[in-house]
């Protein structure tokens, strides 16, 4: 897998989160420990598609 497409499937991943953690915390019935390790992921992978793009500079 070339650097641009891993780049992509982060991003993918990224958004894919994004939308899971909106839907969590509008839930009535969300848990916030979930909510929390979603928006870990959430962190965890926007660092690295960081750590990606400065690499390829």
């Amino acid at each position: 897998m070339s650097l641009g497409s891993h780049i992509t499937e982060l991003r993918k991943k990224h958004e894919a989160l994004s939308v899971e953690v909106e839907r969590a915390t509008r839930s009535p019935g969300s848990d916030d420990l979930q909510i929390s390790e979603l928006k870990k992921q959430k962190l965890r992978i926007k660092e690295q598609i960081s750590r990606l793009e400065a690499a390829a500079i």
